[in-house]
């Protein structure tokens, strides 16, 4: 199979060659294996590791696929709160705090990938996505372009015009061109979209009664939240079911709106802690057999990960 940094557009490929940039959702993908993948692997300290066999997995296909020459992988630091939480204490409210097993592997996720040599980008102040979003903007600056890695819909607000979002369990790929076809709104208006009907993912609660659809509509029209609340005397006389409806909704939660919109927006300054171009390092083949032996990894996954990894690897006798 062909590298991605090969399967690009081809309206895309004539004008913009720079070197790609994988920017990796990890918790996404730790987060499914932690929930799929069967409890009956343990370190060697009897924790159980079953969310790093599945992340490994999922990497070394990532690896195998990619080929990536650029790559950073971003994590979660607080899993259960960040900069957002002081904004609106509410935010992902919803979900249960991450247990100690769950918590002790995503450390082991990070170890993983360091010892691949890969960038591991993570921060107890703001989410991956953030860090995804601030690695973009840098990286962009030197004349990368993105792939980011994640079926996350609040990260296409990050795709410019030669930058592609990949569902990789879906195999889907997609660019700025065709997050409309995907949610109704372009690219650079998901936030403003998450703003109006919210996410319930993240607990953000958007306006009350104004829905996908509905919020499609206004910003079809309108072209931004700014421009839909300084204009919401136009909203009745729109032809929609339920325009006066929404105009009186939007002036009674106007507040709330701008909120969401604040909880909604990846912020692209966020500190990455250090100033590389991304690029892959050589392994630490020391740590890596380390990390094989603590975490009960098999023959096969072992060969694999020191084959991604550029190191020889014998099969102990």
């Amino acid at each position: 199979m062909t590298p991605l940094d090969a399967d690009v557009p081809a309206a895309d490929a004539g004008r913009h060659a720079g070197p790609v940039l994988y920017l990796v959702d990890a918790s996404l993908y730790v987060f499914r294996a932690w929930h799929s993948m069967p409890d009956d692997f343990r370190d060697a300290d009897g924790w159980p590791t079953n969310a790093v066999h599945g992340f490994a997995r999922f990497l070394l296909e990532l690896l195998d696929r990619a080929r990536p020459q650029h790559i950073a992988v971003a994590f979660d630091e607080a899993l259960d709160s960040c900069f957002r939480n002081a904004l609106y204490p509410a935010y992902k409210a919803n979900r249960e705090p991450a247990p100690e097993e769950l918590k002790r592997q995503f450390g082991q996720c990070k170890a993983l990938c360091a010892a691949l040599g890969l960038v591991t980008l993570a921060h107890r102040e703001y989410e991956a996505d953030d860090l995804i979003g601030s690695a973009l903007r840098h990286a962009r600056a030197h004349g990368h372009r993105g792939v980011i890695v994640s079926a996350d819909k609040d990260l296409s607000q990050l795709l410019g015009q030669h930058d592609e979002q990949w569902d990789f369990a879906r195999g889907q790929r997609w660019g700025a061109a065709g997050v409309k076809a995907r949610h109704g709104v372009d690219a650079h208006q998901i936030a403003d979209y998450l703003a109006l009907c919210g996410d319930a993912v993240d607990n953000i609660p958007g306006v009350p009664g104004i829905g996908a659809k509905t919020a499609a509509i206004l910003l079809a029209h309108f072209g931004s939240l700014d421009a839909l609340l300084d204009r919401v005397e136009e909203i009745p006389y729109l032809r929609f079911r339920g325009a006066a409806a929404a105009a009186s909704k939007l002036r009674a939660h106007r507040e709330q709106a701008l909120l969401c919109r604040q909880l909604s927006t990846i912020e692209l300054d966020a500190p990455l802690g250090h100033d590389r171009d991304f690029a892959r390092a050589a392994a630490d083949a020391v740590e890596l057999l380390a990390l094989c032996d603590a975490l009960g990894f098999g023959p096969m996954t072992r060969r694999r990960l020191h084959q991604a990894a550029g190191l020889d690897y014998a099969t102990p006798q």
